[in-house]
C-alpha cells in the first residue's frame, strides 16, 4: 500500500482538530452539570449562575471563556432541546399599495387581490403574479402612472414601461425583505439565545427563524411582529449626566439602607440621606472617589469576602453600571466626552433598568432624559453601553423620524479611507435635518445626535457641522463594511413599507426535546451495538476491523459536523444511524471480493490487496450517487431535511477515508504482525455460494407484481388520498399529554363537534395524542392562535376522561396553506430533480443508456411502490402514516440506497460482460446479481436492523420517517435484484458491453 505516511499523518491531524473540536461540548456540558448542581432546580439561580462566568475561562490550558465553549459547541435543533420555531413572510401586497400612495383605481387593487389569491397555487413571485394580473384586466394600462412619483424620480419616469415598473418594483421588494431581516436579526439579539438561526429565503420572500431553548412564545410573537420604529434623537454629555446618576446611586443606597433601619426612623433617615445625596452630586472630585473606591473594592475582593457585597451596598447602581470615564493626565479617572453614561454586563441590564424605573429614582430624573442601550454589546465582551437621550418638543419625543429617509448605502470614504454610511432624506427630512445639525453644532461643541430603531441605539455619530441638501455621512473609526451594511438597513428601515407577517411557527416544549435526545441518542447506541456484533459475528476477526473503522468514522463524523457548527437535529441523528449501514456496505463490498478471492486460491496478503482494488469502483460509485442526493435534498430542502443532507454527505466522505484507507491500513499491521486474519466463520463461510436463482427468467412476475402494487396504490391516491402531516396540508397541530388510559377515540368524539370532522387524531406514544385541525386556519388576527387554543382545551374538557389544562400543550405548530403547497411542489420537483440527476450520473459512468433506463425505473419503482404503501396502508397500521417534510427525505434517501445497491450490481454486471468474448446477456447478468447476491443480502440486513432499532427506540418524533426508509431499503433490495438489472435484458443488445 503506497503513502502509508501520508494517510497516518493526515489521520492523526484530523482526529486532533476532531478531538479539539469535540471537547468544546465536553466543556459545556460540565460546566452546565456544575450550574445545575448549584442552583439545586433553580432555573433562575441557574441561569445566573451562567451569566456570571459567561466572561471566565473554563476551558483547560488554552482558557477559552464558557460563552466561547458555548459558541463552538455542538448545536442542538429545536426538536432536540425544545424552542420555537417562525416562517415569517414579507407582505409584498402591502408593500405595493404604499409605492402606490394608496392608490383607490378599482383595476388597480382587483390586480392586486387576484395576485394574492394565486400566490396559494403558484410559485411565482408576488410583484409577478400582480404586473400580470393589472395587464390582463388592463391591456392598455400604464402602471408608472401609479407608481411614478417626485420621490422615485430618478429610478422611475412617468413615461416608464410596464417591464421597467415591474423591474422597479421587485427591486423594492428585495430591499424590503433585506430590512425586514437586518431589523428581526437585531430583535432576535434581544433574547439572549444560544446559537438562534436566521435563515432569508429571497425567492419567497420569507425569512424563518429558529430560537433553540426559548421559553417565552407570546414575548417573540409580539417582539417579531412588531413594526420598526427608526428615531434620531439628541443626546447629553457625559458630564451633564454623571451627578444625576451619582445622585441616583445615593438614593438607592439610602433606601436600601432605610429597608433595615427601624421603622419609626425611616423618614427622618431618608431625608437626611437624600440631602447628602442633593448635596455631594456636583462635587468636582465626585467621578474620581467614586471610581477609586470601586476600583479599591474590586482590588480588595480576593482577600476579603465580604468586600463586593458591601460595595454592592454603598454604591448600589455603580456597583452594576461602570461610569464612563477614562485616565486623565494626573492619572485621575476623568468622564469621557460624548453620550456614554456607562457600561454594564448584559446580565445587568435588566438590573439597572429596574433602578431607572422605581418611583424615587424617576422623581430626580429630568423629564426629558431617556437612557437607552447599545444594540450590541462592547468587541469581544458582553458589555452594553447606556446613553443619555435628550428628548424633545412639547410631546417628549425624537427630534426627526425614520419616515423621511429615501434611501441609505455603505460607501468607503474617500478622504479618510475606511467605511461609511451614506443616508438621503426627502425634501421634508432635509429641512429639519438642517435644523437639527446646526443646533447640534453651533458653538463647536459638535454634540451627537443618536440612530434609534426599537428603543437601542444603533450610532450616535458627532454633528461636525450644518448639514444641508438632505445627503449625510455617518463614519466611524472602527466601522468594517458589515457595520455600515447593517446600519444602512437600519435607516432603510425607518420607512418598512411592508410588515412581516408570522406564516408559520413550532413551539416544542423542552420535556418532549429531553424525550426526542434520549431517544436519539437509545437508538444510536443500539443501532452501533447490533451493527458491531453483526460484523463480528459474520465477518470473524475481519469484522473487528470493520468495528474499529466504523467508530473511527462517527467520531470523525461528529468532530467535523461540530467544526463547521451544523446543527443536530432528529433526522440528523437518523442520518447518523444511515452512514453506519453506509460504512458497513462499504466494507461488507470489501470483505465479500477478498473472500473471492481466496476462494480462487490467492495468497491472504495478495487477496486483500485485490479485494480492496477491486471493490473500489463499486464503493465510489455507490458512494457517489448517496452523495448526490445528499446534495439535492440539501439544495431543495429546508430546516431538519439539510440537517439530514448536511449529515449525509459528511458521513459519506469520512466513510470512504475510514473504509478503503484506514481499515486498509489496520489490515497492512495484521499482515506485518504475521496475525491470522479471518473473514467467516463455519456457519457464514459458504452463505449464498454458487448460488443461481433464476432472477432474469422470472422478471415478468416481478414486473406483474410491481406493475399491480402500484396500480393500488394509484388508485388509492387518487381516490383515498395521503394523511398530510401538517407542513403539507396547512392546520395547526397540538401535542398533548393525557394519562395512559385515554384513546384517540375518546379525543376524537370529543373535539370533532367544535373543530370539525377533518381533525386528525392520532397516537404520540403511551400518554401523548397529537391533534391536527385547520380550524381556524384562514384567520390571520394575533388572537386566532389563543382562539384555537382555547376551542381546543374547551372541547377536551366537556368530557372528564379528556380534560386539560394548558400545561398539558407539549408542543404546537402552524402552517399555512401557501407554506403547504409551496413545500407540496418543492418536494415533487426535488424527487424528479434526483431521480434525473442520479440517472444522467449511471450514464455518464457507464456510458450506456440501457444502465441508465434501469437506474431509472427502479428510483421510480421505489418512489411509487413507497408512496402507494403510504397511501393504501394509511388508516390500517397502528401508526401514523404521514406525508411530510420528513417523508421526503426519507423518499429521496431510499432513492440514494436503491441505486447504491443497483450499482454495486450494474458493476458486476459490466465486469463480467467485459470479460466474455460472446456473452449471453441474460445469462451474464443473471449470474451477476447471484454473485453479489450475498454482498446485496448483508448489507440490507444490517441497514434493516438499523432501522427496526431507529422505529423501535428512536421516539415518535421519527418514527414515520423510520418506517418510511424500512419499507424503502426492503423495497430497493427488491428492486435492484428484480427490476433494475433484468431491464438491461429488455432494452439491451449484443453490443452493451
Amino acid at each position: 500500500m503506497q503513502g502509508k505516511g501520508v494517510i497516518k499523518f493526515f489521520a492523526i491531524v484530523l482526529a486532533v482538530v476532531c478531538l479539539y473540536q469535540l471537547s468544546f461540548t465536553w466543556v459545556t456540558h460540565k460546566v452546565e452539570s456544575d450550574a445545575k448542581a448549584y442552583a439545586k432546580g433553580n432555573a433562575e439561580k441557574e441561569r445566573a449562575y451562567l451569566d456570571s462566568i459567561s466572561t471566565q475561562p473554563v476551558y483547560p490550558v488554552f482558557g477559552h471563556t464558557y460563552q466561547y465553549c458555548v459558541d463552538n459547541a455542538l448545536a442542538l435543533g429545536l426538536d432536540l432541546k425544545g424552542g420555537m420555531n417562525v416562517t415569517m413572510q414579507i407582505s409584498l401586497r402591502e408593500l405595493v399599495t404604499e409605492l402606490s400612495n394608496k392608490n383607490k383605481d378599482v383595476v388597480f387593487n382587483q390586480a392586486l387581490a387576484n395576485a394574492q389569491a394565486r400566490t396559494v397555487t403558484e410559485q411565482k413571485d408576488y410583484i409577478t403574479l400582480f404586473v400580470d394580473e393589472y395587464q390582463k384586466l388592463n391591456p392598455n394600462g400604464k402602471l408608472a402612472t401609479i407608481f411614478a412619483n417626485n420621490n422615485n424620480q430618478d429610478k422611475l419616469k412617468f413615461n416608464s414601461s410596464n417591464s421597467e415598473v415591474e423591474a422597479y418594483l421587485k427591486d423594492q421588494a428585495n430591499t424590503a425583505v433585506q430590512q425586514s431581516y437586518t431589523v428581526l436579526q437585531k430583535r432576535i439579539d434581544q433574547f439572549g439565545v444560544t446559537q438562534p438561526n436566521i435563515q432569508l429565503q429571497k425567492s419567497t420572500n420569507r425569512i424563518l427563524i429558529e430560537l433553540p431553548g426559548v421559553k417565552e412564545p407570546e414575548r417573540v410573537r409580539k417582539l417579531l411582529s412588531g413594526t420598526a420604529k427608526l428615531e434620531f434623537y439628541q443626546t447629553f454629555d457625559n458630564s451633564e449626566i454623571y451627578g444625576l446618576l451619582n445622585n441616583v446611586n445615593g438614593i438607592l443606597a439610602a433606601n436600601a439602607k432605610n429597608k433595615t433601619a427601624p421603622k419609626e426612623d425611616t423618614t427622618k433617615a431618608a431625608k437626611a440621606d437624600t440631602a447628602k445625596v442633593a448635596a455631594n452630586a456636583n462635587k468636582k472630585d465626585s467621578a474620581s472617589s467614586l471610581l477609586s473606591k470601586i476600583k479599591t473594592g474590586a482590588a480588595k475582593d480576593s482577600a476579603g469576602v465580604n468586600n463586593k457585597s458591601q460595595l454592592a451596598a454603598q454604591n448600589p447602581l455603580f456597583a452594576v453600571l461602570t461610569p464612563m470615564v477614562y485616565q486623565g493626565q494626573d492619572g485621575s479617572p476623568q468622564l469621557a466626552p460624548g453620550p456614554m453614561v456607562g457600561s454594564a454586563e448584559q446580565k445587568d441590564t435588566a438590573k439597572v433598568d429596574a433602578y431607572l424605573r422605581s418611583a424615587d429614582v424617576k422623581a430626580v430624573l429630568p423629564q426629558n432624559l431617556k437612557l437607552l442601550w447599545s444594540v450590541k454589546p462592547e468587541k469581544g465582551t458582553k458589555r452594553f453601553t447606556l446613553f443619555a437621550i435628550k428628548l424633545s418638543g412639547a410631546e417628549n419625543g425624537a427630534v426627526l423620524n425614520g419616515d423621511v429617509i429615501t434611501d441609505a448605502r455603505s460607501d468607503v470614504d474617500q478622504l479618510k479611507g475606511g467605511f461609511e454610511v451614506t443616508m438621503y432624506m426627502n425634501s421634508q427630512g432635509a429641512q429639519k435635518w438642517k435644523n437639527v445639525t446646526a443646533e447640534a453644532s453651533a458653538g463647536g461643541g459638535k454634540k451627537a445626535i443618536a440612530i434609534v430603531l426599537d428603543d437601542n441605539v444603533y450610532s450616535a455619530p458627532n454633528v461636525q457641522n450644518e448639514i444641508t441638501g438632505g445627503v449625510s455621512s455617518i463614519s466611524g473609526g472602527n466601522f468594517t463594511q458589515e457595520d455600515t451594511k447593517d446600519l444602512a438597513n437600519v435607516l432603510k428601515a425607518g420607512r418598512l413599507l411592508a410588515p412581516a407577517r408570522i406564516i408559520g411557527e413550532a413551539v416544542v416544549g423542552p420535556s418532549l426535546g429531553q424525550e426526542a435526545i434520549s431517544a436519539g441518542l437509545l437508538s444510536c447506541i443500539l443501532g452501533l451495538v447490533v451493527i458491531l456484533i453483526f460484523m463480528i459475528a459474520y465477518y470473524n476477526r475481519a469484522g473487528t476491523v470493520a468495528v474499529v473503522a466504523v467508530l473511527v468514522n462517527v467520531f470523525f463524523l461528529m468532530g467535523v459536523l461540530v467544526s463547521i457548527r451544523a446543527v443536530l437535529t432528529l433526522p440528523g441523528i437518523a442520518g447518523i444511524i444511515l452512514i453506519l449501514g453506509v460504512a458497513v456496505d462499504a466494507n461488507v463490498l470489501v470483505y465479500e471480493r477478498v473472500r473471492e478471492e481466496l476462494n480462487a486460491g490467492k495468497s491472504l496478503r495478495i487477496a486483500i490487496a485485490d479485494g480492496f482494488k477491486h471493490a473500489l469502483p463499486s464503493i465510489l460509485d455507490a458512494n457517489i450517487s448517496t452523495f448526490l442526493t445528499g446534495v439535492i435534498l440539501f439544495v431543495f430542502g429546508s430546516g431538519p431535511i439539510q440537517g439530514f443532507a448536511t449529515t449525509l454527505m459528511i458521513g459519506i466522505i469520512t466513510t470512504l477515508f475510514c473504509s478503503l484507507l484506514i481499515s486498509r491500513l489496520i489490515f497492512e499491521y495484521m499482515l506485518e504482525k504475521g496475525w491470522d486474519i479471518k473473514f467467516s466463520r463455519p456457519w457464514s463461510s459458504h452463505t449464498f455460494k454458487n448460488a443461481n436463482y433464476k432472477f432474469v427468467k422470472n422478471r415478468y412476475k416481478f414486473y406483474a407484481f410491481s406493475g399491480l402494487f402500484i396500480a393500488a396504490g394509484l388508485i388509492s391516491m387518487f381516490t383515498r388520498g395521503f394523511n398530510y402531516g401538517v407542513d403539507f396540508g396547512g392546520g395547526r397541530t397540538y401535542v398533548v399529554k393525557f394519562a395512559p388510559s385515554v384513546t384517540t377515540e375518546q379525543v376524537h368524539d370529543a373535539v370533532d363537534a367544535t373543530l370539525g370532522r377533518g381533525t386528525e387524531v392520532k397516537t404520540y406514544g403511551s400518554d401523548k395524542i397529537s391533534i391536527t385541525t385547520n380550524y381556524l386556519i384562514n384567520d390571520n388576527a394575533e388572537s386566532a392562535d389563543a382562539k384555537v387554543e382555547a376551542a381546543l382545551i374547551k372541547a377536551l374538557s366537556a368530557n372528564p376522561a379528556t380534560k386539560i389544562t394548558a400545561d398539558n400543550i407539549l408542543s404546537h405548530q402552524k402552517v399555512e396553506a401557501t407554506v403547504a403547497n409551496e413545500v407540496k411542489s418543492s418536494a415533487k420537483w426535488t424527487i424528479i430533480i434526483a431521480i434525473i440527476v442520479i440517472s444522467a450520473y449511471i450514464l455518464i459512468r457507464f456510458r450506456r443508456w440501457q444502465f441508465s433506463l434501469g437506474a431509472m425505473v427502479a428510483t421510480a419503482h421505489d418512489s411509487l411502490l413507497v408512496l402507494s404503501f403510504f397511501s393504501l396502508f394509511k388508516d390500517v397500521l397502528p401508526f401514523s402514516l404521514d406525508i411530510d417534510q420528513a417523508f421526503i427525505a426519507a423518499l429521496l434517501t431510499v432513492i440514494g440506497y436503491s441505486i447504491n445497491d443497483t450499482v454495486v450490481v450494474f458493476d458486476r454486471i459490466r465486469e463480467f460482460l467485459h470479460n466474455e468474448k460472446n456473452p449471453d446477456q441474460g445469462e451474464v447478468i443473471n449470474h451477476a446479481i447471484n454473485n453479489t447476491l450475498s454482498r446485496t443480502i448483508i448489507t440490507a440486513l444490517t441497514v434493516v436492523l438499523i432501522l427496526v432499532v431507529l422505529f423501535a427506540f428512536g421516539g415518535d418524533v421519527i418514527r414515520g420517517f423510520s418506517f418510511a426508509l424500512l419499507i424503502g431499503v426492503l423495497f430497493g433490495t427488491y428492486s435492484s435484484i428484480c427490476v433494475a438489472s433484468p431491464v438491461i435484458v429488455d432494452f439491451g443488445d449484443k453490443k452493451l458491453k
